[in-house]
């Protein structure tokens, strides 16, 4: 919605003397002239203004917030679903975390591939790309408890494939011109946090429904994120069909400065101060929002759960609102 605030001056205007009568001394005047005008002083008028919204950026920022939707479900789930894992592998909590160690690896190696991928391969084919590893990972946990270590290696494939998705989904919203950036941005973060809001709704109740032999059937709920991930890779490929294509490769020559590699943008990227504070603070944010917490739900503590539930909506809350501030101007 367009807001417009505006400031009314009032002006005098004095016409000047009659000539006939300023040789006698008199000088008179017509009554004054009173008007107003009204002076647009919003911060908000000009993004107003330039956002318009055509369909096809609507469903390109749908497909980037559904995105972000579908990976705060796989990371929102694991805390409610550790208990039901550890016990039905039988296995403790420190081999259990191996399946973070998966994750990580699978950030760390999108860090170094996506530069170079990025370079071949167009913001459609990233985002498709990233769509069909979540895919992949999912398929292979929803079915009857898979093998210890291909369920741990699935959280590798889902990992790399969220990290693509995230870092192109951010450059496109970051980059479209129209946009007011700062609103899309925390719209399509909120759109995890809603994701890690109601994944752990869904994943405890079916975790909790035994079988007829009595043990946890905790598998099925990945058929949840699995579906979510065909129809992300469906989105994907209709809203940047424009963009699903290789990237034609540049011939340098004497006259034109070769692009700079891959390695050269790593370099760069792993030298900004900005990168490692950033890095720093989504270590530990991250780290709160899938906990261990929910092990202690399983043993009684039942005073954590609504703590842990109003922490996420708050962040969810936090990441749609708060960037409203930042409308100022210089």
């Amino acid at each position: 919605m367009s807001r417009t605030v505006t400031a009314t001056a009032t002006y005098t205007a004095q016409p000047p003397p009659r000539p006939g009568l300023e040789s006698n001394g008199e000088h008179a005047t017509r009554p004054a002239l009173r008007g107003s005008f009204q002076v647009n002083n919003s911060p908000f008028f000009e993004d107003d203004r330039a956002q318009e919204l055509t369909k096809p950026l609507l469903l390109k920022l749908a497909s980037a917030a559904f995105s972000f939707f579908v990976s705060g479900v796989n990371d929102g789930s694991i805390g409610a679903l550790i208990p039901h894992i550890i016990r039905s592998y039988g296995v403790t909590t420190a081999i259990v975390s191996a399946l973070y160690a998966a994750s990580f690896l699978g950030w760390l190696s999108a860090a170094f591939s996506n530069t170079h991928l990025s370079q071949r391969l167009d913001l459609g084919a990233m985002m498709v790309l990233g769509a069909a590893f979540q895919v992949a990972a999912h398929a292979l946990r929803a079915w009857p408890t898979p093998p210890f270590g291909l369920f741990i290696s699935t959280f590798w494939f889902a990992s790399i494939g969220q990290a693509f998705q995230d870092t192109q989904a951010n450059t496109y919203v970051a980059s479209e011109k129209g946009l007011t950036v700062h609103r899309w941005l925390g719209f399509i973060h909120a759109m995890y946090m809603a994701g890690c809001l109601v994944a752990p709704f869904a994943a405890s109740p079916i975790a909790s429904s035994p079988s007829k032999e009595g043990r946890s059937q905790w598998y099925l709920f990945y058929t949840v994120p699995l579906g979510l991930g065909v129809a992300n890779f469906a989105l994907a490929m209709v809203a940047f069909r424009d963009t699903f294509r290789l990237r034609p490769r540049v011939l340098t020559s004497d006259t034109v400065a070769p692009e700079r590699s891959a390695s050269t943008l790593i370099k760069e990227t792993l030298t900004t101060q900005s990168v490692w504070l950033l890095s720093l603070f989504f270590f530990f944010y991250l780290g709160v929002s899938m906990p261990w917490v929910v092990e202690y739900l399983v043993d009684g503590v039942s005073v954590i759960q609504p703590v842990l539930v109003g922490l996420i909506s708050a962040t969810a809350i936090i990441w749609l609102f708060v960037p409203r501030p930042q409308t100022k101007r210089e």
